[in-house]
């Protein structure tokens, strides 16, 4: 039976290149001189350190210029908030998404049995499995995935005929 699995996974090589990228702009810029602003990576948490929030704010945007550069979708950045660590100094934890959440599992769930399209949807694990009769169903099920789900950048592998 054809079926394709709905993943939402992040390139983490490519992410940890734009994050290498930042970190040399960041040493290069003059506007980051004899400042605290710095960038690190670490497993799927990338650190952002700053003289103030509005430093953040331009570390944030040099990484999310330098990942669109390398075809990895912002949305996959999931931001924390901004902490205090002494002084002036502060800090921000992003996280770097990987897998579909339980909550927008069974949301995708119940999209593609409301869609009446003859296809049946199994969450496993942190994927979503869409299973039917027709290759022609199930390309209109990734259709209607793609078209609907907005918050998180959903990718289809696995597609067995």
């Amino acid at each position: 039976m054809p079926s394709f699995d709905t993943v939402c996974e992040a390139d983490l090589v490519e992410v940890k290149n734009a994050v290498e990228n930042t970190a040399k702009e960041i040493g290069t810029r003059f506007d980051f001189k004899g400042s605290s602003a710095a960038i690190e990576i670490k497993d799927k948490d990338i650190t952002l350190f700053g003289d103030a929030e509005f430093q953040l704010a331009q570390v944030e945007d040099i990484l999310r210029n330098k990942m669109t550069k390398r075809n990895v979708d912002v949305r996959f950045l999931d931001l924390g908030d901004v902490q205090k660590i002494g002084g002036d100094k502060v800090k921000r934890v992003v996280k770097v998404r990987n897998g579909i959440e339980s909550e927008l599992a069974k949301k995708i769930q119940r999209l593609i049995k409301d869609s009446k399209l003859k296809v049946q949807a199994a969450i496993q694990g942190d994927a979503v499995r869409v299973t039917g009769a027709k290759r022609d169903d199930l390309q209109a099920a990734m259709a209607l995935l793609r078209k609907e789900i907005t918050d998180i950048p959903v990718s289809f592998n696995n597609f067995r005929d």
